[in-house]
């Protein structure tokens, strides 16, 4: 049964980015039923590939169930991410800030050196996360949580302002509030995903996850009719699903409101 609830955190995780990501690129891009599913996937397998990992009791602990829905959303942006800046072929001249990686706003062509670039990128990644369990196994005891919340915990957010600035920041400028935005909510949601757990790499990325949850939500429908960066300054080439989109809000909303009230269960049930 733990191995099952797994699997329905996983698609609901990927439910949710699926959403956010066809609501903002459909009215450009089109909608097509793989591309809409493609995050729901990833992050299904995620869900059943990292229970073995953590072996949590998702049965009878709703805050388990809070915590593992914010981790596998980081770790499927995480994957489908690295694809997308670092392996995909695509034609970037649809976009106004690329979104393949490259230098000074300007995609790199080259795929191998591309890819390795990528590869570097991965294997720095994971090397912080053995850093941070060898610094929680050194100093877990000995380091109060306030402290492990402000530096652990918004460490991801971190990492997504850096990256986020070197992508966009040479097309559109740098903008002080964006790039202390997601390291802030990080640190905040650390603070939460610390009432259910002390592990600082958990803490990180879960806090992550719910990071990008809530400024993707907060931007992509705190302003619907504005066109997101990548987009800036092009036309909408399929206006029929700035309509359409809207029958997917009662699916999105629905699932946020499963995820707090699992928040609210865990800390007051």
């Amino acid at each position: 049964m733990n191995y099952a609830i797994a699997i329905l955190i996983g698609t609901l995780a990927g439910l949710h980015t699926s959403t956010w990501g066809m609501y903002k690129d459909a009215p450009h891009e089109g909608f097509t039923w793989p591309k809409y599913f493609r995050s729901t996937i990833v992050s299904t397998i995620l869900g059943g590939a990292a229970y073995y990992f953590v072996r949590w009791d998702l049965v009878h602990d709703a805050g388990a169930r809070f915590v593992y829905w914010g981790l596998i959303y980081c770790l499927e942006r995480a994957a489908t991410e690295f694809w997308k800046y670092f392996i995909r072929e695509e034609d970037q001249s649809k976009y106004f800030i690329p979104m393949q990686f490259g230098m000074f706003g300007k995609p790199m062509k080259d795929a191998k050196k591309r890819i390795a670039i990528g590869l570097v990128v991965a294997a720095a990644c994971c090397g912080v996360f053995f850093a941070i369990r060898a610094l929680e196994h050194s100093w877990g005891s000995r380091m109060p949580m306030w402290l492990v919340v402000i530096t652990i915990g918004s460490f991801f957010g971190w990492i997504s302002a850096f990256g986020g600035a070197w992508k966009d920041a040479p097309i559109e400028g740098f903008e002080t509030f964006k790039f202390f935005r997601s390291p802030a909510v990080a640190a905040s949601w650390a603070f939460v995903v610390s009432q259910f757990t002390s592990s600082w790499t958990i803490i990180a990325i879960a806090a992550e996850g719910f990071t990008v949850a809530s400024i993707e939500t907060y931007k992509t429908f705190g302003f619907p009719n504005k066109p997101r960066g990548k987009f800036a300054g092009k036309p909408i080439l399929h206006p029929e699903y700035l309509e359409r989109r809207r029958a997917f809000v009662p699916l999105y909303v629905g699932i946020w409101l499963l995820v707090l009230g699992h928040l609210a269960l865990g800390l007051f049930a």
